[in-house]
This record gives C-alpha cells, structure tokens and sequence, in this order.
C-alpha cells in the first residue's frame, strides 16, 4: 500500500546524489529489495528531489521500482506475502493520479510473474484459463474461453495438433477491451500460453527442462497488460488472444514430417514439435485478424534459443513490417524501460520457412532462428501491421540483471504493451 504524505513517521530511504534518473531509480529498487530482505513492511520514500530534477515521470518509475524491488515469489503451500506500507513524501498532488495509475500497473506485472513462476502441474490450460477469468471481475472488459469442441469446430488445428499430445486439453482465451469504442484501431496482442513444454518427440535436452513451465510468460504479460488498462480506464481498444496447450509426448502428439493444415487454410510441414510456440500462434494470430477483425496485430511468445544467444537476458529480440507500428512500438518501450532490438526482415530469410511439401514449415535450418520464427507467424497475418517480439531471454532470469527482478518470472512485456495504444 503506498500513501502519500507531507511527513512521515517512518523510517526515510534516501539514495544520496547519483547522476541520472536510471541510476537513482535502480537505487530505489535496491533499498526495497534490502527492506524486504529485513523483513521491514513500512518505509518512507522521499522523492522530492527526484521530481524536481526529471519530472513527473520519475514518479511512476520510481513506484514501479519500489513494489517490484519488494516483489516475493509464490511459495508452496501458501505462504502470506504481506503488502508492504510505503509513505512517499515531496510529491505535488497532481503524482497521486500518477502513483495509483502505477500501482494498478504493477499489479499487472506481478500477477504475470505469478503466472509464469506457477509449476506446471499447478497450472494446466484450464487452470490458466480460469486465473484470467478471476483476474478480469468486475472489469469492463470481456473474456471468452473457447475449449476444445469449439476449436475443433472452428478449424483452429495448429492450436489443437499441440494440445492432442496432452491429456489436460487445450483451450483459446480472447479478452475484449474496448476502452475508446468511438474512435480508434483495435490491437491484437496474441500470446504464447504454453503451460508445459516437453519439445515433444524432439524432447528438449536435460538441461533445458527446468524452465518449460515458464513457456506462457507471453500470454501473461498480455493478460497483464489489459487488465492494467482496463482497471485505469485507458482510452484504448484491445482484443487479447491466449492459446493454452501443453506440448508432451503421447500417442497423439505430432512427429517430425507431419503436415497440418491452420486455421487460414495454410498447410504447414512440421519440421520440429519444439518448434510449438509458433504454431499456436499462427492460428491466434490468423484467428485475431480473420474472426476478431483486429487492424493490426502483435504477438509475443518465449519463442527460441536464439535470441537468448544473440542478446542475452536484458535485451528481446522484435520484427515489424510497418514503420508507423514499429515507432510507436519504440516509444511506448522507451516509456516502459524495457529494451528490444530490432531484427531485419529481407527475401533470404522468407525463403528458409518455404517447404515443399506444404505452404510453409515450422523450422527454417540452423541459422537466423529467431528471425525465421518471427516470419513463420507473419505468414499468418494476413497483410495487416504486424510486430513480433520474442521473450525468451527476458521474461525469465536467473540471477536476476536487474534490481527491480527477482529470480524467475520478470512480467517482461507488460509494461510496454500497456503504453501501447
């Protein structure tokens, strides 16, 4: 709980003279993650000086620092993570608005964290789907889950040819937000909700196992990023998709040489069952721009390897096909913090995803893997604006790059899809 006051009481952090806002804001973390580490619950903040130096953004980085610094993870069986009691003083009253929009935004960011540290066994695609559920009561925003009968009705194969190979079936959530419904373009944020990730028959090596569970950190940064929006009443319209599936080995699941044939009619070869993540997502994606009517679409997945060995775990890895989308991608990343770098999109890399067998495959060879990723979804978005951005660096550390994080889950994205509108 933060509350702002003229005088406190409480204890006073001060983070002494630094040089720039990045510095004095990393400071902030550091002293709520060694507050929590005391086992304190009641702190005062002075940010009068931040305020005066950077402004009122410094604000809600500042908030921003100070609850994730203070961040726990979930234990089992439960243990109680009390909410700490920060008094922030120096403020004018125009940063209330400010501090509780943030604090809205945070909530966001950890009940992603939450999702993503979750173990597999306690979070199937149906339990997935019922979190989202209890995340949006009471919330002007609408949740559909269409479950397996549905899918299968619809045609959304890829989305079924991975969830087949498990026995806790496979479901597709869609969130209705409509914050602005006179005006404006509707965004398609589609998420990676891949609950468990064996790799399938191409089993992943052993020392790759411990995070599969975190393979949905995609579709829980767009659920937190909508729920944020929708509980501050942001003037934006947003349709949500999440595939839910688990991908394991099973008399049903798919083989390498396989052929399935999408939800946009598009046939695809499968190269690699690793290569999972993108095949939910191409019917999501196809589904958000076909059914949905979504003027553009953007979707984010943990999706390759790739991008962990070219950028490491501070930096996500993103392709856009239209300039207008990819600069407001960019400041909307800015505002957020968090960093990207943009991939190249030229004919050679297109070339690698072509099959003969088939439209299109999953795997496009040894090199330039997270591009090939990216523009095997693309096939699927039917020439509306797309963007791409691959988390598999980001949304999970272990040890943590930066002091807000905590070991697992970081929420990477929700920030940045919130301040895109």
């Amino acid at each position: 709980m933060i509350q702002i006051v003229k005088t406190s009481s409480l204890p006073l952090l001060t983070d002494g003279c630094s040089a720039n806002l990045s510095d004095r804001i990393q400071r902030k973390e550091f002293y709520a993650k060694a507050v929590k580490e005391r086992g304190h619950q009641a702190f005062s903040v002075d940010l009068g000086e931040l305020v005066d130096q950077f402004g009122l953004t410094a604000v809600s980085d500042a908030v921003e620092g100070l609850l994730l610094g203070g961040y726990h993870t979930e234990r089992f069986p439960a243990v109680p993570r009390p909410e700490p009691e920060i008094e922030l003083t120096g403020l004018p009253a125009e940063a209330e608005a400010i501090v509780r929009e943030t604090e809205v935004l945070v909530r966001g960011i950890c009940w992603a964290r939450d999702m993503t540290n979750r173990p597999g066994n306690l979070l199937r695609p149906a339990d997935f789907a019922r979190e989202v559920q209890r995340l949006f009561e009471g919330l002007p925003a609408e949740v559909e889950i269409l479950e397996e009968d549905k899918l299968q009705q619809l045609g959304l194969n890829a989305i079924l040819s991975i969830g087949q190979s498990s026995a806790y079936r496979p479901c597709l959530c869609i969130i209705r937000y409509r914050g602005d419904p006179e005006n404006g373009p509707v965004t398609g944020l589609v998420g990676k909700g891949v609950t468990c990730d064996t790799g399938g028959y191409c089993l992943k090596a052993s020392s790759s196992m411990a995070g599969i569970r975190g393979d949905m950190g995609g579709g829980a940064a767009v659920a937190g990023a909508i729920y944020a929006l929708a509980k501050n009443g942001v003037r934006a319209n947003v349709t949500g998709l999440i595939p839910m599936v688990e991908n394991r080995i099973s008399d049903g699941a798919l083989l390498p040489g396989d052929v399935i044939t999408s939800y946009s009619g598009k046939t695809i070869e499968i190269v690699n069952t690793d290569a999972e993540g993108r095949l939910i997502l191409a019917d999501a994606v196809s589904f958000a721009v076909l059914a949905e009517h979504v003027d553009r679409v953007l979707d984010i997945a943990t999706l390759t390897g790739g991008v962990c060995a070219s950028l490491g775990f501070g930096v996500a890895g993103m392709l856009c096909d239209q300039e207008e989308f990819y600069h407001e991608f960019e400041q909307a990343a800015a505002r957020a913090g968090e960093r990207y770098l943009r991939f190249p999109i030229y004919p050679e890399y297109e070339k690698m995803i072509d099959s003969e067998v088939a439209d299109v495959k999953n795997m496009g060879g040894q090199f330039a893997g997270t591009i090939t990723a990216g523009l095997f979804i693309r096939r699927f978005a039917n020439q509306v604006p797309w963007l791409h951005v691959d988390i598999a660096g980001t949304a999970w550390t272990d040890p943590p790059v930066f002091e807000y994080q905590a070991k697992g889950a970081t929420g990477a994205g929700v920030t940045t899809l919130y301040y895109l509108r």
